[in-house]
């Protein structure tokens, strides 16, 4: 069955660095859209980053510059760098896998967009 499996989350201080990591499985990766989101508490769920199986990368305006996504077909994995954290990053970061449709041509962040979840990996930044 499909898993996907978060890690690297942590606390840190403001202005440092993550890489956060989505082990997955159960499908054929490499034609998989993926996408990552994060959840404040007493937030909706909001998509940040998405990339497609073609490459092709999308980001939430908020955090262009800031977030990278990324994966490795080799290994199954799904990466998201996140530098220069603030305190209002703070949240649980889910990754997702849109794998029962074609989704090549969608840039769609929307959480209902996307087919299977992880559990997530909590970030927490203290000022």
């Amino acid at each position: 069955q499909v898993q996907l499996v978060e890690s690297g989350g942590g606390s840190v201080q403001a202005g440092g660095s993550l890489r956060l990591s989505c082990a997955a499985s159960g499908f054929t990766f490499s034609r998989a859209c993926m996408g990552w989101f994060r959840q404040a508490p007493g937030k909706e769920r909001e998509g940040i980053a998405r990339i497609n199986n073609s490459g092709a990368t999308f980001y939430k305006d908020s955090v262009k510059g800031g977030f990278t996504i990324s994966q490795d077909n080799a290994k199954n994995t799904l990466y998201l760098q996140i530098n220069k954290l603030d305190p209002e990053d703070t949240a649980m970061f889910y990754c997702a896998a849109r794998v029962l449709e074609d989704c090549r041509f969608s840039s769609s962040l929307n959480p209902g967009a996307f087919d299977y979840w992880g559990q997530g990996t909590q970030v927490t930044v203290s000022s």
